[in-house]
């Protein structure tokens, strides 16, 4: 750490949600934020400038977004401890903040006392989840890793990637539609996927589908 207060940046593209944060941290003594910026490129500049304890980051911000912004400032400025604060708590968006490097997870319902701990934690290198976050990565932990896919599933997969849409898919198998969403939304689970290209990419990287 930098001396007896610790210094930080928030980062957020919503000027309100900037100034609602530095307004929760006024009231903290041993808190002091150095700065703000309102998306990722800005945000480099600044930790560059500061050299800051933690970086509050958003997730979804303009011209660098908070999981590009977290990989650049933790390869750059290592003694900088980046914490996502975000509204967004899907496992996809968790693994990505964290692989990039971020030290902690919070989402912007915190309190104001949650979010100075949270600080102080990081600040110490500790890491810091929001209960929801961490409650979805041990229920992650906890599933299968590969949930096998059944013979009817693979089938229509392969037509997902042969280029197929729904209806193609179902008169090929002699299926309805409903029955082709109903499986794709079976092995979107199985997969941990949110969408048809990123299921086949899955697949093809598990040796579930072959490569073209």
């Amino acid at each position: 750490m930098t001396g007896e207060r610790l210094r930080v940046v928030v980062v957020d593209d919503h000027t309100v949600m900037r100034a609602g944060v530095i307004a929760l941290l006024d009231g903290e003594a041993d808190i002091e934020v150095v700065g703000e910026a309102g998306d990722g490129r800005a945000a480099l500049a600044l930790v560059a400038r500061h050299e800051p304890d933690v970086a509050l980051v958003d997730l979804r911000m303009p011209v660098l977004d908070g999981v590009a912004t977290t990989t650049e400032i933790s390869a750059r400025h290592p003694r900088t401890r980046v914490l996502i604060l975000t509204t967004y708590d899907t496992d996809t968006d968790i693994e990505r903040g964290v692989e990039a490097g971020a030290i902690g997870y919070l989402l912007k319902d915190t309190t104001r006392e949650q979010l100075a701990d949270a600080i102080r934690s990081a600040a110490r290198g500790e890491t810091v989840l929001a209960p929801r976050v961490a409650e979805k990565l041990v229920a992650r932990m906890r599933r299968p890793v590969h949930d096998p896919l059944t013979a009817r599933e693979t089938d229509v997969l392969g037509a997902v990637a042969d280029g197929l849409t729904n209806a193609e898919i179902g008169r090929r198998l002699v299926i309805t539609e409903a029955t082709v969403k109903t499986h794709l939304l079976r092995l979107f689970a199985k997969l941990d996927v949110n969408d048809r290209t990123r299921a086949v990419v899955v697949a093809m990287e598990r040796g579930l589908l072959p490569r073209p």
